[in-house]
């Protein structure tokens, strides 16, 4: 594999001042319940879609992220994020609600660590706090990308379950407490190994992220003992083995530092075969975990991949293979 230098960038003065989270009932049930700011019971939210329920989690989490910041939304210069729907429809009709700057992005479940590099660069540029938002729903991804749910159709034991929920962060170049900084970030490139099976994403996405990864520690000249931890998006469990030795093979051994927001989404008896999947994984396990345990002292310093396959419904059908990516952030406190 060719590995291509320089795709690291350096943040001097980007503080992660807030995080929020808004989770799926499911999502409470596994190994992060009473972690979220907010737990639905049902997943419908109070609506009459699931469409409709996915674009409230998104307006509750950004509301509740300035809110939670003891900010309004004059004080917020941008939003940046994205879902998993076509055409973004979740986030860009949560983000009419605000009178500030929108940037939609879609990198499928990397969105949200794209969505912190792109927030952490206006910030850098010289936006003061940028609303960095990502999310997905079960039920909506479903029926857009594999079969409606009345189908009722038999899960292969390779897939993953589409976590519902979304998380969001505040950055900014202005805080007067000690928090979680953004220090360096490494943007991904595209890359497919030609996996054709849509079930598996896992497998399709490994090889994405053991490029980001080696990229990283090759710009920066650091090793997997430098971090407290490495949080990849949702390779799931059969991803994350294969992402070991693939590392393996490149001379790194990731094998004691890394965990998979997607694997450590649910217990075994969810049924969730490999884990969780879909934009919310890294959303809700960094913004209800993972910054907690930086401020409490647990972390001094992580690295969260987020990983995508850039597939759709049309390629699938027209038997393309499933492109992947995987954008890196540091953060250190």
């Amino acid at each position: 594999m060719d590995y291509y230098k320089n795709r690291t960038l350096t943040f001097n003065n980007v503080n992660i001042v807030e995080g929020y989270s808004v989770a799926g009932p499911k999502e409470n049930d596994g190994r992060y319940k009473g972690f979220f700011d907010l737990a639905l019971k049902d997943d419908m939210f109070g609506q009459n879609t699931f469409e409709r329920a996915e674009r409230k989690m998104f307006e509750h989490a950004i509301e509740g992220v300035i809110a939670k910041a003891n900010l309004v939304d004059a004080d917020i210069n941008g939003i940046v994020g994205g879902d998993l729907l076509n055409q973004i429809v979740s986030m860009s009709f949560a983000a009419r609600k605000h009178n500030v700057g929108f940037l939609g992005l879609y990198n499928a479940c990397a969105t949200f660590v794209e969505s912190l590099i792109v927030g952490s660069t206006l910030v850098s540029c010289g936006y003061e706090n940028v609303v960095c938002t990502a999310g997905s729903h079960f039920s909506t991804a479903e029926r857009q990308y594999r079969y409606p749910l009345e189908l009722g159709v038999l899960r292969s034991p390779v897939t993953q379950w589409t976590a519902t929920g979304v998380g969001a962060t505040i950055v900014s170049n202005n805080s007067e407490q000690i928090v979680p900084k953004v220090t360096r970030a490494t943007v991904g490139h595209v890359v497919d190994y030609g996996i054709m099976d849509v079930n598996n994403m896992g497998a399709a996405m490994a090889p994405s992220a053991c490029d980001t990864l080696v990229t990283f520690f090759k710009d920066t000249g650091t090793r997997p003992e430098d971090y407290d931890v490495i949080y990849t998006g949702d390779l799931g469990k059969l991803g994350s083995d294969i992402l070991l030795d693939l590392t393996r093979q490149e001379g790194y051994d990731i094998s004691a530092q890394q965990h998979d927001c997607g694997a450590s989404l649910y217990w075994d008896e969810q049924q969730t075969y490999q884990g969780g999947s879909g934009a919310a994984c890294s959303a809700l396990v960094f913004n209800a975990v993972l910054l907690g345990r930086l401020r409490r002292g647990e972390y001094s310093k992580i690295l969260l991949a987020g990983t995508g396959a850039l597939m759709s419904p049309t390629t699938s059908f027209q038997g393309d293979s499933i492109p992947a990516i995987t954008h890196l952030v540091e953060v250190c406190i």
